[in-house]
């Protein structure tokens, strides 16, 4: 009974980390400017690195392989918020504006709604 409560957590953390990568993806897609997207990069790698590292882990049990997938996360927990940090205060500093919103444009917005 414990193994197949296991499995089914572990499964749908897997899923949901496979979803969070592609709905990142997308965001990265349709987002309009370079801090929108590097948000939806930053959040979705995180995100989607723990849920999908917690899973593996929940499928390994506790062996050898737990330790090096627990190294493995705690190193991609580190890295990834500092890299978007890094690459956003690279960009301020370069000059790169984010893409505001006019007021005519929720006005065109509205209207075609």
């Amino acid at each position: 009974m414990v193994e197949v409560f296991i499995n089914v957590v572990s499964w749908t953390m897997l899923l949901a980390g496979g979803a969070t990568g592609i709905i990142g993806g997308l965001g990265l897609v349709r987002f309009p400017d370079f801090y929108t997207r590097l948000h939806a990069a930053g959040m979705t790698d995180t995100l989607c690195a723990l849920l999908i590292v917690g899973g593996l882990i929940l499928q390994v049990g506790f062996a050898l392989p737990t330790i090096k997938l627990l190294l493995i996360l705690a190193f991609l927990l580190f890295t990834s918020p500092t890299a978007s940090h890094a690459l956003a205060r690279a960009a301020q500093i370069d000059g790169v504006e984010p893409k505001l919103h006019s007021g005519d444009d929720v006005a065109k917005a509205n209207k075609t709604s």
